[in-house]
């Protein structure tokens, strides 16, 4: 066999560099277990099941993965753990756990947080099975599962929001989207219980969609369970123990007023804790791109820089 000529030997060389490089480039391959049941919850005949989806890349690395656990929005009323970006965000190396809770049709608060914290514990407690790194968890929500988020990340160790058993709940990292935060200061739309008849006679109003959640979230209205709003309350539980907080809100926003996330951050700085707030002029109620991305390239480009700051240290 002839040797290869230098000029050959130099166009296969670069082509060979070129395919590692591209190959190098591609997202890893995240397989996906549907379904994982980490809890329970009564029903009048029997128990009601708690499920979550693990989205796990697969890395050439066995160190274990990060953990940023994704929890949907809704009004505390709708939606799932379905709706969650899981295999486009274990595309950067993390863990992700997509949750459902309990709606506030099947329970009113705190049985949310509850839910959320036993999921935490759950990953926790099996994070040897899934090669999962105990201490460097987040959380990650839109709307109401972005209150979630807020809520886990201030109130580790408070005992009326913390599940009677295992790991405790305090995470890394906070991705709070355009959550609610503190119930007693909110524009209302109508201060009677939402039932079908109030609802019908203010829905032209402003803010009634955030109205309608809070109240069914709490069982009555604001005033009616301003103890039960005061403990719901992140901004309550503050202190200079927190992680870190990414707060996204956008002045477009017409379902939860920025305002509360203006409180938000305004609290968390006060005490020392670290914020960074995305206050965007042109954002709505969506973290979705305008182009129909699943989620906004700038926005996706600064929470995988926020999570990979706090998380992959």
């Amino acid at each position: 066999m002839k040797p290869l000529s230098y000029l050959k030997f130099i166009v296969l060389s670069a082509i060979a560099l070129l395919f590692l490089s591209s190959c190098s480039d591609r997202p890893p391959t995240v397989n996906v277990l549907k379904d994982l049941e980490y809890g329970t919850y009564p029903l009048k005949n029997g128990q009601g099941k708690l499920l979550l989806d693990l989205y796990l890349p697969q890395l050439k690395s066995s160190q274990p993965l990060p953990v940023i656990i994704f929890i949907h929005g809704g009004g505390w009323l709708e939606n799932s753990k379905k709706s969650c970006p899981g295999k486009l965000l274990a595309q950067y190396e993390f863990a992700i756990a997509c949750i459902n809770y309990r709606y506030s049709a099947q329970a009113i608060f705190p049985a949310q947080i509850l839910d959320v914290k036993t999921a935490v514990r759950w990953l926790r407690e099996n994070a040897a099975r899934y090669n999962l790194a105990r201490d460097r968890f987040g959380a990650l929500g839109d709307s109401a599962g972005g209150y979630l988020s807020a809520l886990l990340g201030t109130s580790a160790g408070v005992s009326r929001l913390e599940p009677d058993k295992g790991y405790l709940s305090r995470i890394q990292a906070v991705g709070n989207f355009y959550g609610p935060t503190d119930f007693t200061k909110f524009p209302r739309a109508f201060e009677e219980y939402p039932t079908p008849e109030v609802l019908a006679k203010n829905k032209d109003k402003p803010w009634w969609r955030l109205t309608e959640a809070v109240y069914k979230l709490l069982g009555a209205t604001v005033s009616q369970r301003l103890e039960l709003a005061k403990l719901a309350n992140p901004i309550a539980h503050i202190d200079d123990r927190d992680p870190p907080f990414l707060i996204v809100h956008g002045e477009l926003d017409n379902i939860v007023p920025i305002t509360q996330s203006d409180l938000l951050a305004e609290a968390l700085k006060a005490k020392g804790v670290e914020v960074e707030y995305i206050r965007d002029p042109n954002l709505k109620h969506s973290y979705r791109g305008k182009k129909g991305e699943p989620f906004d390239p700038k926005l996706l480009d600064a929470t995988i820089k926020f999570f990979e700051q706090h998380l992959k240290k």
